[in-house]
């Protein structure tokens, strides 16, 4: 007989019982509770079972029944798991969150629409007037530096890229894309 099992006196042992007793109903509300979460539900178990146990001195096991002390102990721990899986980060405030939940996030499908009905309207354009407003519009060229690397006036150029907006514009218009003229046009292409 080893140390442990002489000092065990029969009120530890008629404790140890009612715990057992216990066990499986104690389980079974406990997973009820956290569906999701079965080795929570077995740690919370676990848990209610440590403090019964450290608490048998001062609990009254014959005169009230010990399943709903358990369940409550239980309940209780379930409920702390809960709320702290619910914290928030430090400095950040709900209008922090309403402000996230309100900014819209740009739809790429319709970059991707737009794209494709800009390079449609780019090809009816004539091959010099597409080439002058692709490299200045799109690429930032300078009208100077297409003219040198046309071998053309800068006036030229000018034209080109002028002529080409006017009938790209009229292009998008008819596809219902264009904007209304007058509106403050600056004769850029957005991208």
């Amino acid at each position: 007989m080893s140390l442990v099992d002489h000092d065990r006196t029969d009120e530890q042992e008629e404790t140890v019982a009612l715990l057992v007793a216990e066990i499986e109903s104690l389980r079974r509300y406990v997973s009820g509770l956290m569906r999701s979460d079965p080795y929570g539900a077995e740690d919370v178990v676990q848990e209610t079972l440590l403090r019964a146990w450290q608490l048998a001195p001062c609990l009254q096991w014959h005169e009230r029944p010990i399943r709903m002390w358990l369940f409550r102990v239980a309940h209780n721990l379930v409920a702390d798991r809960f709320r702290r899986s619910r914290t928030f980060p430090v400095g950040v405030t709900a209008e922090d969150f309403a402000a996230a939940t309100t900014a819209s996030v740009p739809d790429h499908a319709d970059r991707v629409s737009d794209r494709c009905t800009l390079v449609a309207a780019l090809r009816t354009l004539s091959s010099r007037h597409r080439e002058a407003v692709a490299r200045v519009h799109l690429l930032g060229e300078s009208g100077e530096e297409l003219a040198r690397s046309l071998g053309v006036p800068q006036g030229t150029v000018k034209s080109r890229t002028h002529h080409g907006i006017r009938a790209l514009r009229g292009e998008l218009g008819t596809r219902g894309l264009g904007r209304p003229t007058g509106a403050g046009a600056s004769g850029r292409i957005a991208a």
